[in-house]
């Protein structure tokens, strides 16, 4: 798909982004959730918790890209977000339906609802589409393309001698799925097409996405910690 051109290519927006989160960023490198998903000493109950999650959140961020796909400011850009809805919305929530009731891990009979984390990240993000200006929208849902794609690249290092053992093994698809080249090229995509936004928007509006990409990066962060050390509700 072309794409709109950054009017500095040397100079990107979405850098900027990337390095006013670095503390964040090698949190998430440094979670015990991540390191035991990599060697396969995570627990299956904990990656069902997280797999049951991620279900709950790519459909909620399906609603999120649909509304950004309307908002967008050429066809071109709205058809790469609405072809990234789409994507979230079938493709990645069946392989989660797969592994959820393939028998590998196990079942779990009670009511799947939201977690803190999860809730807290999916209306965070449908409320900034929805109310804020598009270039801010598109920095809030950057992360969730940009940190899998990097976490999932170093997954599949990592991970590399557990699959070579096992390539049966029930983290083995979905490392494979998201260090898949056409998930990479699609976070190249939406990085341009932030770069594209953040070199039109308002000096305030640059400010606001800076916001936006912050602080969908700490529900990055809260979201693949709470896999493993889980939050739950306050009883009722």
């Amino acid at each position: 798909m072309t794409v709109p051109a950054h009017d500095s290519p040397t100079d990107r927006f979405t850098d900027v982004l990337w390095d006013r989160t670095k503390v964040l960023r090698d949190s998430i490198d440094d979670l015990e959730f991540l390191r035991r998903l990599g060697d396969g000493t995570l627990p299956l109950e904990s990656f069902r918790f997280y797999i049951e999650q991620d279900a709950l959140y790519l459909a909620g961020y399906a609603k999120a890209l649909a509304l950004l796909s309307a908002k967008a400011p050429d066809p071109v850009t709205g058809a790469f977000w609405a072809t990234s809805s789409a994507t979230a919305a079938t493709e990645e929530s069946a392989l989660h339906r797969q592994l959820l009731t393939g028998g590998v891990l196990p079942a779990n009979d009670d009511p799947v609802a939201h977690s803190p984390a999860c809730l807290g990240y999916v209306s965070y993000l449908t409320a900034t589409v929805a109310t804020e200006p598009y270039p801010v929208g598109a920095a809030a849902v950057l992360p969730c393309f940009w940190i899998y794609a990097e976490v999932c690249r170093d997954l599949a290092s990592s991970a590399a001698a557990v699959l070579a053992a096992d390539p049966a093994h029930p983290y083995a698809r979905w490392v494979a799925t998201y260090d898949d080249q056409g998930f990479q090229d699609s976070v190249a995509t939406a990085r341009i097409l932030v770069d594209a936004a953040g070199a039109t928007a308002t000096e305030p509006e640059r400010d606001a996405m800076i916001d936006a990409f912050t602080l969908a990066t700490r529900y990055e962060l809260l979201f693949w910690d709470t896999a493993l050390n889980t939050q739950p509700w306050p009883a009722s």
